[in-house]
């Protein structure tokens, strides 16, 4: 009985606990009081923020629903799954679609032609496309500018040299530069969809001046550009029927890819995290159970000492 009260002693499974004093108590009272009260306001701090947070969401839809801006359907892209990936295709022939009717007035001035390569074109396709184009470079040893043949580091040419050009050309208007114009746009892909497909005659009592267009999907409905897709308006390398939807539709996933060149490789990162953290969670289960399995299951057990 001696022996194995003192093993229990080592292992300190009997340890005593001393009795609380009269200040201990009072302690340990203004602490508990001090925890019911934290509790208490941060639930109400939670309570107020969650408030504030739908008293702003319903502002914002109040003012989306009231704007008179016709707001873009979703589309079903193929690249909308949590796992999904752009459709490289796709990809290609929205340049076909930029390079031969949007180019001739927006510019794209932070994708390179090296960006290209291993997405949508191979490596001597790339530089086959960059040097269709003349970029004026130097200077040279005497110190003269010159011109050459466009190579992988260059970027898109812009159709314009300068802003005020830009707008003389086209009313006033600045044509942005569509880099990045489906991150900046509300809707993404499917407001560029649906403003290059949604062209429409001016609705009795709106009333448009020179150069402006109706489309519902345009923030006041009148835009400076014309509607620029057509049927057949060109034709794809790969036989793709041009209708004006699937022109719109690649040049929508192209600009999507541009936005963020990052979309495939964060999905592929995705499906490593996963699987990572699904092997160290297994893991982590098995040696909790194999490390606690011998505490869980044991027994302390008093034998009294027999007279």
């Amino acid at each position: 009985m001696a022996a194995t009260l003192r093993r229990f002693h080592g292992l300190r499974l009997l340890k005593s606990t001393p009795a609380l004093n009269l200040q201990q108590a009072k302690n340990l009272s203004s602490a508990s009081s001090w925890a019911n009260s934290n509790k208490k306001l941060i639930g109400a701090v939670g309570a107020i923020t969650g408030g504030v947070g739908a008293l702003l969401f319903a502002l914002e839809q109040s003012v989306d629903a009231s704007d008179g801006t016709v707001h873009s359907p979703a589309q079903p892209w193929n690249h909308k799954g949590l796992f999904s990936s752009l459709d490289h295709q796709s990809v290609r022939r929205g340049y076909e679609v930029y390079k031969q009717v949007c180019s001739a007035c927006h510019s794209m001035q932070y994708i390179a032609y090296r960006n290209l390569v291993g997405v949508s074109h191979t490596e001597a396709e790339a530089k086959a496309e960059a040097e269709q184009i003349t970029v004026r470079d130097g200077p040279d040893d005497t110190g003269n500018y010159y011109n050459r043949p466009g190579k992988l580091s260059d970027y898109f040419p812009s159709p314009y040299p300068n802003e005020e050009a830009a707008r003389a050309a086209n009313n006033g208007a600045y044509p942005p530069d569509l880099s990045y114009i489906v991150s900046a746009r509300k809707g993404g892909e499917d407001y560029i969809f649906s403003l290059l497909t949604g062209y429409h005659d001016a609705p009795a009592g709106v009333v448009l001046r020179e150069g402006q267009y109706f489309n519902p999907y345009f923030p006041g409905g009148a835009i400076s550009m014309a509607q620029v897709l057509y049927n057949e308006v060109i034709e794809y390398e790969d036989g793709t029927p041009p209708t004006q939807s699937q022109l719109a539709k690649d040049v929508a996933t192209f600009l999507k890819w541009t936005s963020e060149p990052e979309h495939d490789d964060r999905k592929q990162m995705l499906i490593k995290v996963i699987a990572i953290l699904g092997f160290l969670t297994a893991i982590s289960y098995y040696i909790k159970r194999h490390k606690w399995s011998s505490l869980k299951s044991r027994k302390i057990v008093f034998v009294p000492k027999e007279k």
